[in-house]
């Protein structure tokens, strides 16, 4: 007889932040006999080694999933951190209206929680990231304030702030305002996806205490096949090691990987979910800069230091997907100008579209290699296409009467906002959805599904602190102990 799969209180997938902050408080919760194994399908590296083999690791991350010719690229990153290593650490939270727009402007889809349940762990992951941000978002009610101030804006920020005072504010931002016991103050020099001085948060520089506790075990390069299922339940797992196929057994069984392979691992599994790995999506970003009359800019103390909602208006959203401005303290959009006396006098933005989950963009078993996803993506909505192809008029509004000389917009939408959404969607009926309220997959008891797979909708706000607060809230309600936020 073979020597008997160990067993564990809980199997957890993954090292990213959904399974960073679930590991946080199930070992809060937990007393000293608990046993956590975490399987990471990345190696560990050091920041240094991050810095200097980045396109390496990226390459090596495109190779493991197939992507039909021709069609949308996705960026990810497989390593201890997951995503904390190759996120831009902007943090603005979803607004209320985005949680709601099929009941609203009859588009898409509600989620089946609000903001208002989202809230106060909103204010957890704020607080545990050291969020900089400002203290009068009146789009985003708020609990509490910010754990640290704004970063410092530039002097295009603070032009369009006194236009649209209700509508654009500093960005908040995970990356460091003022130094951490870990990380120091932002530099501002632009390169926020790898930071060179390490200010930006992310799972290596902040968590890796949750990581070394006497009661987790992190196995490195474990790449999970499959969740084993008994009688409505999930008993286990089937990982690969080194050349070994392994097997765990655990009570609990939490899959932390991003929406590509938490899907395919389920779909290898055999979950009999018919929405399972449907409606991959993410936002779709365009590139514009204004020339400016009279304004320099360069002086703000991080790469984004504002964000504005003028394109994210209820009355356009029952037509045109909303649009969210964000502005740059950088030259990697604009450049210098190349005008003598006006060098500094211009700004680059991105402005980012929500768009709408459609089942024909999905994740897939690659028939030829079942152990490769195979993500197919082979448009957008007409929605997102209506925000993207009025960008132009609707930029030229938001700017006119401001010190703009001219301004100019690519002609070509950005390959990729790097967030992968919507394939084990969150929802009550198992016929159109993945996960339940609080993520645990459809038919089971005890198996969730954490991240931003479970997002309904692709709203324009950056995904991580939304993915990470409904973390939380799933924790809240699947694991015993003292609640984060009262019943």
């Amino acid at each position: 007889m073979g020597q008997a799969a160990p067993r564990y209180d809980l199997l957890l997938v993954g090292t990213g932040f959904a399974s960073t902050f679930f590991l946080r408080e199930f070992l809060r919760r937990s007393g000293p006999r608990a046993r956590v194994l975490v399987l990471e399908r990345g190696e560990r590296f050091t920041h240094a080694e991050y810095l200097e083999r980045r396109g390496e690791l990226d390459r090596n991350a495109a190779e493991t999933v197939t992507i039909r010719p021709g069609e949308k690229p996705w960026g990810f990153f497989l390593g201890f951190g997951g995503g904390s290593n190759c996120w831009w650490a902007n943090t603005p939270r979803m607004i209320p209206a985005d949680f709601e727009i099929r009941s609203r402007f009859g588009v898409g889809q509600d989620w089946p929680i609000g903001y208002a349940d989202l809230e106060p762990y909103y204010c957890e992951v704020e607080d545990a990231l050291r969020i900089s941000g400002p203290g009068d978002h009146a789009l985003c009610p708020r609990s509490r304030p910010y754990p640290e101030a704004p970063h410092v804006m530039s002097d295009p920020d603070r032009v369009l702030q006194r236009a649209y005072p209700g509508e654009f504010f500093a960005m908040p931002s995970a990356r460091a305002r003022t130094a951490t016991a870990h990380r120091p103050a932002c530099c501002g020099n632009g390169t926020c996806q790898t930071c060179p001085i390490d200010a930006k948060y992310t799972v290596l520089n902040e968590a890796t205490d949750l990581y070394a506790d006497p009661r987790v075990t992190l196995r490195l390069g474990a790449t999970v096949d499959a969740v084993d299922f008994e009688g409505g339940r999930a008993t286990g797992v089937a990982f690969r090691q080194g050349g070994r196929e392994e097997r765990a057994r655990g009570d609990l069984i939490a899959l932390g990987a991003n929406a590509i392979f938490n899907a395919h691992i389920l779909l290898r599994s055999g979950l009999p979910l018919p929405a399972l790995g449907r409606g991959l999506v993410e936002q779709v970003g365009t590139y514009a800069v204004a020339y400016l009359r009279g304004v320099n800019n360069f002086q703000g103390s991080t790469s984004r230091c504002g964000h504005g909602y003028m394109l994210h208006r209820d009355a356009d959203r029952s037509r045109r997907a909303a649009g969210l401005i964000l502005t740059h303290n950088t030259m990697d959009v604009s450049g210098l100008r190349m005008t003598r006396g006006k060098w500094r006098q211009i700004l680059g933005l991105t402005v980012v579209y929500e768009d709408l989950r459609d089942e024909a963009n999905r994740v897939d078993l690659d028939p030829a290699n079942p152990e490769r996803p195979l993500l197919i993506h082979p448009r957008r909505s007409a929605y997102a296409d209506r925000g993207i192809n009025n960008v132009e008029r609707d930029l030229g509004e938001v700017l006119s009467g401001l010190p703009v000389e001219s301004f100019e917009v690519s002609r070509v939408p950005k390959p990729s906002e790097v967030h992968i959404i919507g394939t084990t969607v969150m929802g009550t009926d198992p016929a159109t959805s993945v996960v339940d309220r609080n993520l645990v997959c459809h038919g089971t008891q005890n198996l969730l599904a954490l991240g931003s797979g479970a997002f309904p909708t692709a709203a324009p706000a950056n995904p991580t602190l939304t993915l990470s607060a409904l973390t939380l809230w799933a924790a809240d309600r699947v694991l015993p102990g003292p609640r984060l936020v009262p019943a």
